[in-house]
Order: C-alpha cells, then sequence, then structure tokens
C-alpha cells in the first residue's frame, strides 16, 4: 500500500501545484453551465422534470468535468514513458498492480476535485441542492466515474506512445459519450432508435446518478445506475490492470 499511496500523492501533488491546469480545465464546464445554462433557462421547458433547464443541466456539467480530468489524466503514463520515470517505477521490487492502482486513484482523486469545484460553482449560481444525503451519493457516482474513465484512459495510454495521437482519440471517445449521455437534455424526449445508444453509455447511469442526488429526481433508477457504473468500474479496472502489465517501454 505504500507504492500506492506515494504514486497517488505524486498525483495530488502535481495537480495541485499545476494552478494553469485547474484554471485552464474548468474553462470549458463553466462555458457550458454559464452559456447554456443561462442562454436556454428561459426558453427550454422541461415537462415533469421539477426544475428549471439550468439545474437540469448542472449534473451533466459536473460529470462532464470529472469524465475529462479522468480520462486525460491517463496521458501521465505516457508522459512518465517519454521522460524515463515509468521505467525506474517498472524496474522497481514492486507489482505492476500496485502502479496502476495508484494511478488510478491519483488520477481519480484529482477528477473528484475537479467536479467539487464546479458544484461549488454551481452553488453560486442559484443551484440547490436536496439533502445532504444526496451530496454525497453524488459524491459516490462522481468517485466510480473517475475510476472506470481513469482507467479507461490508462489502457489506452498503456498502448501508446504519442501525446498527441493519444488526445487525437480521446476526444474522438468521450465526446460521443458526452453526447449520449443525456447530460444536455433528457433522455425520456429522444427519438426510439436513439435510446438503445444512451443505455450503452455507462457516462449515462453517471450523469442521472449525480441528478438523483443533487436534485432528488432520475430518468433512470438510481440503484440500477449505481450498479452498471460500478459493474463498468470493475470491469475497466481489470483492463486497464492487464493492459497495464502487458507495457512494454
Amino acid at each position: 500500500m505504500d507504492v500506492v499511496y506515494a504514486i497517488w500523492l505524486r498525483h495530488i501533488k502535481r495537480y495541485l501545484r499545476s494552478r494553469s491546469r485547474i484554471v485552464g480545465s474548468m474553462g470549458m464546464p463553466l462555458f457550458f453551465l454559464l452559456v447554456l445554462g443561462f442562454g436556454l433557462n428561459s426558453v427550454v421547458n422541461l415537462p415533469g422534470m421539477g426544475q428549471d433547464y439550468m439545474g437540469f443541466l448542472t449534473p451533466g456539467i459536473i460529470s462532464m468535468s470529472v469524465l475529462f480530468t479522468s480520462v486525460f489524466s491517463g496521458i501521465q503514463i505516457i508522459w512518465d514513458k517519454q521522460f524515463g520515470f515509468l521505467k525506474e517505477t517498472l524496474v522497481a521490487p514492486v507489482s505492476r498492480m500496485e502502479i496502476m492502482l495508484g494511478q488510478t486513484l491519483g488520477g481519480a482523486t484529482t477528477s473528484l476535485i475537479q467536479g467539487l469545484i464546479i458544484l461549488v460553482f454551481s452553488l453560486f449560481l442559484g443551484l440547490n441542492l436536496s439533502t445532504m444525503y444526496g451530496f454525497l451519493i453524488a459524491c459516490a457516482f462522481m468517485v466510480l466515474i473517475g475510476l472506470s474513465f481513469t482507467a479507461f484512459g490508462i489502457a489506452i495510454a498503456s498502448k501508446m506512445d504519442d501525446m498527441h495521437g493519444f488526445q487525437l482519440i480521446m476526444n474522438f471517445v468521450i465526446f460521443p459519450l458526452f453526447g449520449l449521455s443525456g447530460a444536455l437534455f433528457p433522455l425520456n424526449s429522444l427519438p426510439s432508435w436513439i435510446k438503445p445508444l444512451t443505455l450503452m453509455d455507462p457516462l449515462a447511469y453517471g450523469v442521472e446518478g449525480i441528478r438523483y442526488g443533487l436534485l432528488g429526481t432520475s430518468q433512470i433508477n438510481p440503484y440500477f445506475c449505481f450498479i452498471v457504473l460500478a459493474g463498468f468500474t470493475v470491469f475497466m479496472m481489470a483492463i486497464g490492470s492487464y493492459l497495464f502489465r502487458k507495457i512494454q517501454i
């Protein structure tokens, strides 16, 4: 566990010392929240949802912040490859499973911090939390999103050596995931032919779980959301661990 803690602490220190990274990663979520939230709040009507569009949008933007931060934390693997840190770590008398677990927990923690920052901003913009218990539920779903998509990013980065290629592939993957997750629109309003695609999107269950925690409403049963997202997290961590063990330096 000392190895896991050391790698986790390295991630946290690098994150907290990089103010430009913290501020930069807040740009897109705040843009969506302010422009779409205030711009469409008086125009978009959500019958049966129990809140205005700004309230509906906020959980989706929080999940987007967690998603982007967690997925792109995988680029740290490629960075460590190029600068030799990963080679020194892999030749140490520790298991690759511990190294991968430390990387995953570090990326998930930074993504959780990023999501909490957006949540705090949302409170100043008028978001009303349902209960403190609901806040903890939302945090649990943020942790699951962070763990699963950090492991996903590590799995992809384990097979790559080019940072620019990694970024292009991640953009190609995560934008459809975000677009189909129901973060920007109610799932119940989608055409019947596209609904199966949204139900195949693991992020959709995270978005609805966070929405249930913060607002007390969800279009998918929150217990089912937790089971699906937890299962996806276990699956991605298993895949990420397998590919990381096969990594070649």
